[in-house]
């Protein structure tokens, strides 16, 4: 199995800028072991189940919790069954109908 799991999570009743809040999270993704990839509007992590996912996105939330009273996330999820590594399969598979790599 193989779940794709994009988010986002940030305070809103803190600073405009929000990169020291998405750092703490993206610390814990960082910390779980499991592959991701950060981009300009969030957080991509796979793994086997949408669970293991989860998991750290509820330790995101009590992270935050700690200092913040308002937090907004978003999140979509792919998931499929077969073997994980479709973080970079899925981009290069665009690549290769492409016929080159991508610029990001």
């Amino acid at each position: 199995m193989s779940a794709l799991v994009e988010f986002a999570m940030f305070p809103t009743d803190q600073t405009e800028s929000k990169s020291a809040f998405v750092a703490r999270v993206l610390d814990l993704v960082d910390r779980s072991g499991l592959p991701y990839q950060l981009t300009p509007m969030g957080t991509i992590i796979e793994a086997e189940t949408v669970s293991e996912i989860f998991a750290i996105i509820e330790e995101a939330y009590e992270d935050l919790q700690v200092d913040c009273n308002r937090i907004y996330s978003v999140i979509k999820i792919d998931y499929r069954k077969g073997p994980v590594g479709r973080l970079q399969k899925k981009k290069a598979s665009v690549e290769e109908k492409l016929g080159r790599e991508l610029n990001g």
